[in-house]
């Protein structure tokens, strides 16, 4: 009973997800000769010797590594105030980090721009003071990682409070009495408790940068730009979905290395609990 009950989503499953990703995966090996199809590496040669494309491929690469740090590292200690604090200040602090996760990210694009945009609220702020502009992130490679920052906040702090439910305030409290300071009791009782959480957060915070579209599409510059809008391009713009098919592969490639980390985490999570 239990297999016929999954039975009919795991058939949708492979009908309308699984089945149209392998016939996109077999039609990037595949070329139009004068015989027909014939089997090909031509797509993923191009994408390779293509400057723009590699140039595409490093900005998203570089813009998920800057992020994925920036995130965590703003996370962790919002986080570890969160955890070991009580009080209206700390419910206060956690509703304000939590509300993007709330913000539609075309909303938070548009506002991002009305702020550090050229004569946004920003300028506006500064010429008020009378103190010289900045150059504004915005439609440079900066411009994505504010927003994406912005954006991936939310859940990175929900994963790391959870890890730190594992840290129990006694073994904290028994290491400061032997005379342990704030950076040991963090370095040797709270990371190693919550490595599999940050590696879980880095997991989710990769995947999801190197899937984005709306945040680099409307904050980025033209060229180079991140995957997202560069498959969209090629795919609509360009009119060349084999080529869009190839990049998405590349970037699943990419994307599939973090998953395995994520996987073995929860998986090895699961042991020791077991």
């Amino acid at each position: 009973m239990g297999l016929l009950l999954v039975a009919v989503p795991v058939l949708l499953v492979l009908w309308l997800i699984v089945w149209p990703i392998v016939v996109a995966v077999f039609t990037t090996f595949q070329v139009d000769t004068p015989k027909g199809p014939a089997w090909s590496l031509e797509s993923y040669s191009f994408f390779f010797t293509d400057g723009f494309s590699l140039g595409n491929l490093w900005v998203t690469i570089w813009t998920t590594a800057v992020t994925t740090v920036i995130v965590i590292a703003v996370a962790l200690p919002i986080a570890l105030y969160l955890r070991f604090s009580n009080g209206k200040l700390a419910a206060y602090i956690q509703s304000i980090a939590l509300f993007p996760l709330f913000v539609p990210s075309i909303l938070l694009a548009f506002a991002l721009i009305r702020t550090i945009g050229p004569n946004g609220m920003l300028d506006t702020l500064l010429n008020a003071a009378h103190l010289p502009k900045i150059r504004s992130p915005y439609l440079t490679p900066w411009g994505p990682v504010i927003g994406l920052t912005w954006d991936n906040l939310p859940l990175t702090l929900l994963i790391v409070l959870s890890g730190l439910a594992n840290v129990s305030t006694a073994s904290v409290e028994a290491a400061r009495d032997v005379g342990a300071g704030s950076l040991s009791i963090l370095w040797h009782i709270i990371l190693p408790r919550i490595a599999n959480s940050l590696l879980v957060a880095a997991s989710f915070i990769v995947l999801g940068l190197f899937s984005a579209f709306t945040l680099p599409y409307l904050l980025g510059p033209a060229a180079p730009e991140m995957m997202g809008p560069f498959m969209q391009r090629t795919f609509i713009d360009v009119n060349n979905p084999t080529e869009a098919t190839t990049q998405a592969m590349i970037t699943f490639l990419f994307c599939a290395v973090f998953a395995v980390f994520y996987v073995r985490s929860v998986a090895s999570s699961q042991r020791r609990r077991g």
